[in-house]
């Protein structure tokens, strides 16, 4: 496994510790709704979260909240779509955006970040 790889897993199961510790309750991980590759599948209340979870090791060019274009914004509506097709009534698209900021890291959850 590349570095690249490890990262983007290592920066998944920090959005998973996060998103647990903000009281949602994860599902799924790395599975495909609607043709789509989902990062995380989460519950909040009756709600169900398709989360996109961006890392990147510096903040050039925008930084990882940025790197959710209108390629990928499309994609994550589609698998929200798939959701909402077998039933589930509320569904949103948050993004956890991680980057690395001097020493540290800095984690930032964006809740609807994609509407519909």
């Amino acid at each position: 496994m590349g570095i690249a790889a490890t990262h983007g897993r290592a920066a998944e199961a920090l959005a998973v510790a996060y998103l647990e510790l903000a009281g949602l309750r994860v599902l799924d991980r790395n599975l495909r709704l609607g043709g789509v590759e989902v990062d995380v599948l989460a519950a909040e209340g009756r709600d169900h979260v398709v989360v996109e979870v961006k890392y990147r090791a510096r903040a050039d060019y925008g930084g990882s909240a940025a790197a959710v274009d209108a390629g990928k914004r499309a994609r994550l509506l589609r698998a929200a779509s798939a959701l909402v097709g077998r039933g589930h009534a509320g569904v949103r698209i948050d993004v956890v955006a991680i980057e690395r900021v001097g020493d540290g890291i800095d984690v930032r959850h964006y809740r609807g970040a994609v509407e519909a």
